[in-house]
């Protein structure tokens, strides 16, 4: 259910209350939810996540990524999660693309290399190509 984009990230499709367990079993630190809530009534929602999260001994951040895009201010958030709370992090959305956009889109405004974060994303399973233009921008101004 993880899909490990490297050694300490991870994404994964919507979450249930009882996979933190097993999340802080397999090394996580960090829970990244990148649902806003309310977009599912039926799929848990960010307090009872963040709640769950904390009994399993994980920290938690919620990083809302609606269907309208991305923003400089929601990768300055994960950049800002990722320097907070070292280790392993475990981002979830929907399906996990949104968590892997994301990522990806980061990386690339780091300096990361654009063939390769489309290497891996298509590794875990996720198709990226449709960022290449952006993450090549982000990219050239890192």
């Amino acid at each position: 259910m993880f899909r490990r984009l490297t050694d300490d990230y991870a994404v994964a499709p919507q979450i249930a209350l009882t996979d933190l367990a097993a999340a802080a079993a397999d090394g996580f630190t960090l829970i990244i939810n990148n649902r806003p809530d309310g977009e599912e009534p039926d799929a848990p929602q960010g307090d009872a996540v963040a709640a769950a999260a904390a009994a399993a001994g994980l920290a938690y951040v919620a990083i809302p990524v609606g269907h309208g895009g991305f923003s400089a201010a929601q990768l300055d958030a994960l950049d800002a999660a990722r320097a907070a709370h070292p280790g392993k992090a475990l981002a979830y959305c929907r399906s996990g693309t949104r968590s892997t956009h994301l990522w990806a889109l980061a990386q690339a405004r780091g300096g990361a290399n654009v063939d390769d974060l489309c290497g891996t994303a298509a590794a875990a399973g996720y198709d990226i190509s449709m960022l290449r233009p952006i993450m090549t921008s982000l990219n050239a101004g890192a």
